[in-house]
């Protein structure tokens, strides 16, 4: 075998571990989305508990008790734990 083509396995080697590296700190990544997410939305509700309807309901209309944003960030964290990463990090083992 000659210096160039063990070189050259080297370098394949290396691209190998790389993109495993990479593929690996994606899928990390979107597992860390939801969770991030819901508690972003945990820490908005405890810094912010007046905009929670529910905690101060006084001169609140049905708006404010159908959609309370820092819940709204919780609950599209949750959508996105159970039906979209699921589908995203799939797509990402195939590839």
């Amino acid at each position: 075998m000659s210096a160039e083509t063990a070189s050259t396995m080297g370098g394949r080697s290396r691209s190998r571990r790389s993109r495993t590296v990479s593929r690996q700190r994606r899928a990390l990544a979107i597992r860390l989305i939801g969770p991030l997410t819901i508690l972003a939305g945990i820490v908005w509700a405890v810094v912010q508990p007046y905009r929670i309807a529910l905690i101060h309901p006084h001169g609140k209309t049905f708006y404010y008790f159908l959609i309370e944003p820092p819940l709204l960030v919780v609950l599209m964290g949750v959508v996105f734990m159970v039906c979209i990463a699921p589908g995203l990090l799939a797509d990402l083992e195939r590839s």
